[in-house]
């Protein structure tokens, strides 16, 4: 099971303080955060994607491929690429390059995002965006696993002989979630095409998340991918730590309050009762997270979200210092000890490769225009 942490770059008003950190500030605490993830002995760091304020992730493989030159172990990857208002030919050659430079520490995470403007500042309709996601994923997944590519859809201009560079490394592409917090089209899509699935499992109750995760598994089984449990599912969570929880829930409570996506609503001891938020000590963050295989089954990866709302990076880094000495050593234990054998382990580009029968030179020549063959071959 693969543990980390997801971030969506917010730059927010430290509400104790008043400070606002800059943009140059927040991007370069992301960073720190990734090498800190590491560090600690996490397995996986995400940044999610933004275009608008008050977030900075507008790219998220500029940062992935920053923090792939600084790290050896950490997977790199996504907790939103927009699938609807980016093209695919650009996922595709984006990606690969990233796969490349991080020798396979990638996978990525398909969404559609929470801003609705994004759509028209990209060109799109909103009212589209379930189709987008449907076609805009199909023409992906062809440009990964097709040398050449002819296609024809609704949302953009066709493509004649056309090759995606950089291929895939060693002719595998990264692995794909989908994520979704409401729809079930996604859970659809994920299941039919043999993917993973992501709940972000924050803002809803654990009965919203459940009914999700089990239509995905039944779709899972139904198009033949192996049994329902066999399903590949991810959870986020929202967890803040003290070694004693009413420090813990004191020094949050003004962070919650004030929070851009839920401040000034619930209250915390509400919002923790009726969603996943965990704020207290490690052992209840243990408890509280060992609680949902109840809900969801096994399980394959676990993101916290731990630096938004305006939160220091100090007290961040503090964070994940608990998180990985105190918290994801007993999880590691606890989870591979209920795991049945036939459950499978999160996707790596090691084991896809392992399933693909290993690597091959997935280089694609150049083609003579006169001899409809590679320049070698013609010559």
């Amino acid at each position: 099971m693969q543990f980390g942490v997801f971030t969506v770059g917010d730059v927010t008003v430290d509400p104790t303080t008043g400070r606002e950190p800059t943009e140059h500030e927040r991007i370069k605490a992301m960073v720190a955060i990734a090498l800190k993830a590491e560090e600690v002995g996490l397995d996986v760091f995400a940044t999610g994607e933004h275009h608008n304020p008050p977030f900075v992730p507008s790219s998220p493989t500029t940062m992935l491929g920053h923090i792939a030159a600084r790290t050896e172990r950490l997977l790199l990857s996504t907790a939103t690429t927009l699938i609807t208002t980016n093209d695919p030919v650009k996922i595709a050659e984006d990606f690969a390059m990233l796969q490349h430079l991080a020798d396979g520490r990638v996978d990525l995470m398909m969404g559609r995002g929470n801003t609705g403007p994004v759509y028209p500042w990209f060109g799109k309709d909103i009212r589209a965006g379930i189709p987008l996601a449907i076609e805009n994923y199909d023409l992906l997944r062809r440009l990964w696993r097709e040398d050449v590519v002819d296609w024809k859809g609704r949302y953009r201009t066709p493509l004649q002989s056309f090759t995606s560079t950089p291929r895939p490394l060693d002719g595998v592409p990264p692995f794909v979630w989908h994520g979704s917090i409401r729809s079930p089209e996604i859970a659809e899509q994920a299941a039919y095409y043999g993917d993973g699935f992501f709940a972000n499992h924050i803002f809803w109750p654990k009965e919203h998340t459940q009914r999700m995760i089990e239509l995905y598994r039944e779709r899972y089984a139904h198009y033949g991918h192996g049994s329902a449990d066999q399903a590949i599912v991810g959870l986020g969570g929202q967890v803040f730590m003290r070694r004693n929880s009413q420090d813990a829930v004191r020094e949050f409570r003004p962070y919650f309050d004030n929070a851009p996506v839920y401040g000034h609503g619930p209250s915390l001891e509400e919002f923790s009762r009726e969603t996943p938020l965990t704020v207290g000590s490690p052992q209840q963050v243990i408890d509280r997270t060992l609680s949902f295989r109840d809900y969801v089954g096994d399980y394959q990866r676990q993101l916290f979200l731990m630096d938004h709302a305006g939160l220091p990076l100090k007290t961040v880094l503090e964070q994940l210092d608990l998180l990985g000495e105190e918290v994801v050593p007993v999880l590691r234990k606890e989870f591979a000890a209920l795991r049945p054998a036939h459950v499978p382990e999160a996707p790596t580009h090691a084991s896809l490769l392992a399933a693909a029968g290993g690597a091959k030179d997935s280089t694609v020549h150049a083609v003579d225009d006169v001899t409809g063959k590679a320049p070698e071959v013609a010559r």
